[in-house]
């Protein structure tokens, strides 16, 4: 991870005087999701920062070097901006007529936080049992029996982003959690109450529509998993790793 107090400079002064990094290119894509339901195009971003194509492509894969946005194999064009999904997910979060795709349900939790704290996330309990709904209204959880299971440790969540989320799913409970992960052969991993996975996606997912969002570092990282109570070897991260 870089060091969040030095964002790194991507584009180049334009004729209007705009200077902008890699922050202004999130906070624009970011901020896009939850107005628009959807990425911006390169061509959008290149309108709206008024930059070339080329410093746009730049800019994105200096993001997706970062793990800021995870971009389509060949395009060079958003697939993923945690916590939003361009593709279709089990987790769907609704606010009035407005719908968007969260890539599990920790990152559903953190698109409910960044449209307002307010809204319900529409998803089946192990991805494959009985659909559920999750309410949250101005901040407050108001469905609470359920948990949430993180199968993949944190260290390795970026070796393959897309499963790892595809994997981080709401359950009923520890029981059918181990159900699950018994005939799906998968390894079971952390489980815990979604009161506190919503707790921690309103820190983790805070700042991500900020003019100044930078990724945290591993030292931040191993903070906020701390302060949320997230340990054992699931959640374990060292200090000298480069990223997160």
């Amino acid at each position: 991870m870089r060091n969040r107090s030095t964002p790194r400079r991507i584009f180049s002064q334009s004729g209007e005087g705009l200077i902008t990094n890699i922050a202004h290119l999130h906070e624009s894509i970011i901020k896009t999701f939850i107005l628009q339901q959807r990425p911006p195009t390169r061509r959008e971003l290149s309108t709206h920062l008024r930059c070339d194509d080329v410093q746009v492509r730049t800019g994105l894969h200096a993001l997706a070097d970062d793990h800021g946005v995870v971009l389509h194999p060949g395009s060079d064009e958003i697939w993923i901006a945690h916590p939003f999904s361009a593709a279709p997910t089990t987790c769907v979060v609704t606010l009035g007529d407005r719908k968007w795709w969260g890539n599990c349900i920790w990152c559903a939790l953190g698109v409910v936080h960044l449209i307002g704290g307010t809204g319900t996330i529409e998803t089946r309990l192990s991805a494959i049992d009985a659909p559920v709904t999750v309410r949250i209204e101005n901040g407050v959880l108001l469905d609470e029996d359920f948990v949430v299971h993180f199968p993949i440790k944190m260290k390795q969540a970026w070796e393959n982003v897309v499963y790892t989320c595809s994997v981080q799913l709401l359950f009923r409970d520890a029981a059918q959690t181990d159900e699950w992960c018994a005939v799906r052969n998968i390894p079971r991993g952390d489980v815990r109450p979604i009161r506190q996975i919503w707790e921690f996606a309103k820190i983790w997912y805070g700042r991500h529509a900020d003019a100044d969002w930078k990724k945290w570092t591993v030292k931040e990282a191993i903070e906020i998993f701390a302060r949320h109570h997230l340990d054992g070897p699931t959640w374990s991260l060292s200090e000298e790793a480069a990223r997160f």
